[in-house]
């Protein structure tokens, strides 16, 4: 998926909600992270371009740095933009660092199939979610050039009671016409080692002007740092 570094200026009027605040925690702490204390890890990388093979080395180093190595130039910067938002969505932080910092307020009370909407103001992205059964199933951000949607289509359970993200779908919308320009769908693996849940697979099938092309990173070899 794509980063869009800049964001859309917003004026913060709303006064927030504590029964939003408590929803969105509650999603939060159901969330799998790696704890304060995680050495970050190596693995041997193997990449697949639309049947292209290469294979290369990956380093994180908590909180979010990360060293990817591949041969192909354009293909390690992919990997290193899909590596990091895999490592960033797990890397520790509290909740009043994330979401939590913002104004929080609900959406209408609804029957909506992902659940009850809660606002993020003041996020510079116009940030909202759908949060149903302690889980987070549908985020919509606004950027300068793009809006997309979210949505969360499946996921686990870690041994602690903790959720992980499986499978997602991302949709991209022209911010001034909304006309759909690009859909990605997503689908993550994990495996657990030394008592650490770390990503070992993550396939990105992409729809982009008339032709659908698959990409996959799988992660072997797994080490933690300092041990």
């Amino acid at each position: 998926m794509e980063t869009y570094p800049r964001q859309v200026a917003q004026t913060v009027t709303a006064q927030d909600d504590p029964n939003a605040r408590e929803l969105l925690l509650r999603a939060f702490e159901r969330t799998a992270r790696w704890r304060a204390d995680f050495p970050g890890f190596t693995a041997t990388l193997s990449a697949n371009d639309d049947g292209a093979g290469h294979r290369g080395t990956l380093k994180v180093t908590p909180p979010r740095t990360l060293e990817v190595s591949l041969p192909e130039a354009a293909l390690q910067q992919w990997a290193q933009q899909q590596l990091a938002s895999m490592v960033g969505h797990r890397a520790y932080r509290a909740f009043d660092q994330s979401d939590g910092k913002y104004v929080l307020t609900l959406g209408p009370e609804e029957a909506h199939p992902l659940g009850r909407l809660v606002f993020i103001h003041g996020d510079g992205m116009q940030s909202r979610y759908r949060v149903r059964d302690e889980r987070i199933l549908q985020i919509h951000r606004t950027m300068e050039r793009v809006k997309f949607t979210i949505n969360i289509e499946d996921t686990t359970t870690t041994r602690d009671g903790k959720v992980l993200t499986t499978r997602f779908t991302v949709y991209y919308f022209a911010t001034g016409t909304g006309q759909l320009t690009q859909v990605e769908s997503f689908a993550d693996d994990y495996i657990e080692f030394q008592g650490v849940v770390l990503p070992s697979l993550r396939r990105v099938t992409c729809v982009d002007n008339g032709d659908v092309k698959v990409r996959t990173l799988t992660l072997s070899d797994h080490a933690l740092l300092g041990r």
